[in-house]
């Protein structure tokens, strides 16, 4: 429970009481790693966001939906902030301690390392760097690479899955795990029971329709698909699918006849409620 008095709506005053604490010493050596890592996190929320922030820290955990996301930063910058307040108090050595004292100093020196173990770990798909003023995104591999070409934009948006009505999710579902090679989650404890499927990058979302039929949507609205997807190899995906079964509506053009076309290279496949896929060549692998 954090005892100090910080300001209510300045980001900036927090980190600058922090700063107060680190400098006079007596700290982890990860201490400032982790300051100015939630320093640059911070500085790349919307001001929404920060504000939000401000209320986890003074104590507000009925925070709106939307920052379950970013839930992991408020709870970093808590531990850093006990962490901190516990160090200004064993800064302040009593003169004649009694036995209670020292026991109490000695359980609040011990906490502190549950605290400095978070110091510098990845954390929103980003991690520390002391040599760097950006954001590095954390690719699990231990190495380090600069997050939206050096702009260090944290992006709350991570991932999109269409929604697909079906008139039978489950035939639908095992059509996607047998003939595309998704994986098929069942997810019917949600509010919304649906089942989600996932393959490399993609994630699509199966519901069942309330309609006796169901429409693909380039039927409805005269689209000439309903999903479109790229691929960074499209040939050796429609090969996979072909071998599968699944039916090509458009086969991929040859790489030289693809160079005179003035669409991308792609190929369309038809899943087993009738709606038409396009996979494209992913442009930035060309």
């Amino acid at each position: 429970m954090l005892i100090k008095n910080y300001p209510s709506h300045d980001m900036n005053g927090v980190f600058d009481i922090f700063e107060e604490t680190i400098n006079r010493g007596g700290v982890h050596d990860n201490t400032v790693l982790e300051l100015n890592f939630l320093n640059k996190l911070f500085a790349s929320l919307p001001a929404q966001a920060v504000e939000y922030g401000m209320q986890f820290l003074h104590g507000n955990r009925d925070l709106p939906a939307e920052c379950n996301e970013i839930l992991p930063l408020f709870i970093r910058l808590v531990n850093l902030a006990e962490y901190l307040e516990k160090v200004d108090v064993l800064a302040v050595i009593p003169k004649d301690p009694t036995t209670e004292t020292i026991m109490k100093r000695k359980e609040l020196l011990d906490s502190l390392d549950s605290h400095e173990e978070m110091f510098g770990k990845p954390l929103l798909g980003f991690k520390a760097d002391s040599g760097s003023e950006e954001l590095i995104k954390d690719d699990g591999s231990g190495s380090a690479e600069s997050s939206e070409e050096g702009s260090g934009k944290l992006h709350l948006m991570n991932a999109a899955a269409p929604v697909f009505p079906c008139k039978n999710i489950t035939k639908t579902a095992i059509f996607y795990e047998k003939n595309l090679g998704f994986k098929a989650v069942h997810l019917d404890d949600e509010k919304v029971p649906h089942i989600r499927l996932t393959r490399d990058n993609i994630a699509i979302v199966l519901v069942e329709s309330s309609r006796a039929d169901t429409i693909p949507l380039r039927l409805l609205f005269g689209t000439d698909y309903d999903l479109y997807i790229y691929a960074s190899e499209p040939f050796l995906l429609q090969n996979e699918l072909r071998g599968a079964g699944v039916k090509i509506v458009r086969e991929l053009p040859e790489a030289t006849a693809a160079q005179k076309s003035s669409l991308n290279r792609e190929f369309v496949f038809e899943d087993c409620d009738g709606r038409y896929i396009c996979v494209s060549q992913n442009i930035e692998e060309i």
